[in-house]
Formats: structure tokens, sequence, C-alpha cells
């Protein structure tokens, strides 16, 4: 008889949890060498769980498991770390980062990159200066781990490289598709943005190009389906319009 598979100490974030029978949970993390990962906490609904407290979003965890990433029984869980202090405004962006995980990345498929992409973007959400910049960087990493990113800094034709004083298309599946008459284009780029974009230096113009273009790349990769995440973000959004006008 084959022992059951045990991993010991495993870094991770808590991404998602739901309630299973009378006093347990199913819990989602995100580990960095096992990918994402889906757990049966027993138990943890229960008075004096050891580890509850620790199931919580944006927490560095080490997590220890017996059986597979898909359906596993969690067998402890500590602090990895200080709990990363994502300021207020920013939590929606948190939020937006975890359901990402969930809807791109398969189970059990080890993504290291990601994951240590996942740890910067969280750690910059403490600043909310940084908010829109650590979002854009993770969208990009997600996409280019997955295989899913477009290469900015050159036509999907040819390979000609894009010049910074030049307008462009660029298409959400394809990429750089060609020369825009000017600024006036509809849908243009400019070559300096889609250059920053690729070098990861976004600021400025730059920053709300790619958020335009990675919204574009990420509607694509998640096929239509919509992230809850946004329509809270909308939704909050239109309370505060609401406010303002009264």
């Amino acid at each position: 008889m084959t022992a059951a598979r045990r991993v010991l100490l495993e870094p991770a974030y808590l991404l998602h949890q739901r309630d299973w029978r009378d006093s347990s949970r199913i819990v989602e993390f995100f580990t960095r060498d096992h990918g994402r990962v889906a757990l049966f906490a027993k138990g943890v609904r229960r008075q004096g769980s050891a580890y509850a407290s620790l199931l919580q979003p944006f927490v560095p965890l080490l997590v220890s498991w017996v059986g597979s990433g898909d359906g596993g029984t969690l067998t402890g869980a500590e602090l990895a770390g200080s709990p990363v202090l994502v300021a207020p405004q920013c939590l929606m962006s948190g939020f937006y980062m975890n359901e990402l995980v969930l809807k791109l990345m398969a189970r059990v498929d080890p993504h290291p990159d990601i994951h240590e992409a996942y740890a910067l973007s969280l750690a910059s959400l403490a600043d909310p200066a940084a908010e829109h910049r650590a979002l854009r960087l993770f969208e990009k990493r997600l996409l280019d781990a997955l295989g899913l990113g477009l290469d900015y800094s050159h036509l999907a034709a040819d390979g000609a490289r894009v010049l910074a004083d030049r307008y462009y298309y660029v298409d959400p599946d394809r990429g750089v598709t060609g020369l825009a008459a000017d600024a006036d284009s509809a849908g243009a780029c400019l070559g300096a943005d889609l250059l920053a974009l690729a070098a990861e230096e976004l600021g400025g113009t730059s920053l709300a190009t790619a958020r335009r273009l990675l919204g574009a790349a990420l509607s694509a990769a998640l096929d239509g389906r919509e992230l809850e995440s946004r329509k809270v973000a909308r939704a909050v959004r239109s309370v505060r319009a609401g406010t303002e006008e009264r």
C-alpha cells in the first residue's frame, strides 16, 4: 500500500474558502511549488481551532497537507512573515488579483514566477499611489507566464521594431498589427507607451495604455467570464458617484 503524499511548510497565500459540512472549509491556496491547490480544512470552524485565525487573505503562510493538491487535507498552517498591510482603498485590487489566479491558473500547475510576482504586487498595495502600476505588472507577468502574453515591442507580422514616435494598432489576440495614421486614430497606441509596457517601465500615459491593452488581453483569456471583483468595484463606484451627486 502506497503511503499518502505529505507536503510540509509550503509557502502559500489563501485565495478563497467556503464552508464544507458542519465545521470544516474547502480552502484554495496559491502555493509556490505546487500552484493552486484546494484542500479540506477539517474542523477549522470549531472554537479553538489551531489555525482558523491564520486562514485570511493576504497573509504569507507556510501550509502542510496530506494527499493530493486537489482534495488533500490541510494538516497545518503557520505565519511565514508579517501579514501584508494592504491599504483599505486597495483591498478590492487584492481580491482582483486573487480572482485572476483562480480563473486563469489550473490546479496543481506550479508557477513560482507568478507566485513571486503576486507577492511583489501584493506588497505594493500597501501604498495607494503604487496600486495601478502594481496591478498592471501583475497582469502582464501572469499573462506572460501562462503563455498568453503579447510582444508589444515588435510588429506581429514581420517582427519589425516598434518606433517610439509612431502610433500603432494592437489586437488583443495577435499583438501589434500595424501603423496608425496618428493619435486621433481610434484605438491607436503611441509606440513609446508600447515599449514602456514591454520593458515594464510604466508611468504617466504608458500606465493608461497598459490598463487598456492588458484589460483587453485578459478579457480574451477569460473567454467572456466576468470577474466578480470587477462587478463589485463598479457597484462601489456607482454608489460613491450617487453620494457625491447628493
